[in-house]
């Protein structure tokens, strides 16, 4: 299935709703990295959990959804834009095996940092404190919007191919006199997706099985790409914020210089010849 959002809104209901499926997206963000299986389907959840919010956040410009904490997984970030272009990485250490949310994350927090590429950037920081990525999600959503959210997240990274799908359900500002009541019925029945029907269903498909009595309405799909961005001009940028001797001494004791990028694994090696630019335009300057 095609990497994709898709919104939807409830003809009848004032609420709305996005799904997503991110496989492909999700497989480059983890491969290269031999990640754990529980690191790997935390990142998972995240890319599904950022592009529902990117959705959600009407913006232009950046946003980063990152979890922090004192467990073995000490960082876990996903960035993306409007145009929901991913990517991300994750820090953790020791063992991992059969933990949950809550054990890999230790005490922490969520932290969702927005930069428009018109306006103030904000950053708003709720406590993991729930027991899965997901219920601290909706903790923000009511704490910070205002707004009763339910949200859905798959991810696994065991299987072949690796999977990641999810759903977001939001009420909408007004509210009728049966709107409480009409929201817990359609989050009930959300309730009971099955991770391999959202993985492979057509979304119209999934949602007729899920709301068949109900009139929903679905807008066009939105493509989720992974792009990472980085690049060997980029590296050589950063390689010139250091000092010529610096670099020099490194050479000496290595032969090369390499740098790794954190989110694709993709390691640029630079020998001599390929920092003279950076010599040249150093004694330029003086």
């Amino acid at each position: 299935m095609t990497d994709q959002l898709q919104r939807f809104l409830f003809d009848d209901f004032e609420i709305r709703g996005e799904i997503a499926q991110a496989h492909a997206a999700f497989e480059e963000c983890v491969t290269n990295h031999d990640y754990p299986v529980e690191v790997a389907n935390t990142i998972g959840e995240l890319l599904i959990a950022t592009s529902l919010l990117t959705a959600t956040l009407k913006f232009k410009g950046k946003i980063a959804v990152q979890i922090q904490g004192d467990g073995p997984l000490s960082m876990a970030v996903i960035n993306a834009n409007q145009n929901l272009e991913v990517r991300g990485t994750a820090r953790y250490q020791g063992d991992t095996t059969g933990l949950s949310f809550s054990e890999l994350i230790g005490k922490g927090n969520l932290m969702i940092t927005i930069t428009p590429d018109n306006g103030e950037r904000y950053q708003g920081i709720v406590a993991l404190e729930k027991a899965t990525l997901a219920a601290c999600l909706e903790d923000y959503f009511v704490q910070s919007e205002q707004l009763a959210t339910k949200i859905s997240l798959f991810a696994d990274s065991a299987s072949t191919p690796v999977q990641a799908a999810g759903l977001l359900i939001q009420t909408l500002p007004a509210h009728s006199e049966t709107h409480e009541e009409d929201f817990a019925h359609v989050c009930a029945l959300a309730n009971t997706i099955k991770a391999e029907e959202i993985y492979t269903l057509q979304n119209d498909d999934l949602l007729f099985r899920l709301y068949h009595q109900e009139k929903v309405r679905l807008f066009e799909t939105q493509p989720i790409n992974f792009v990472c961005g980085c690049s060997k001009e980029r590296c050589l940028s950063s390689l010139a914020s250091l000092d010529e001797e610096e670099i020099k001494d490194i050479l000496e004791e290595q032969d090369s210089i390499d740098m790794r990028c954190e989110y694709c694994a993709t390691t640029y090696s630079f020998k001599e010849r390929d920092l003279q630019i950076l010599f040249t335009s150093t004694n330029q300057k003086h």
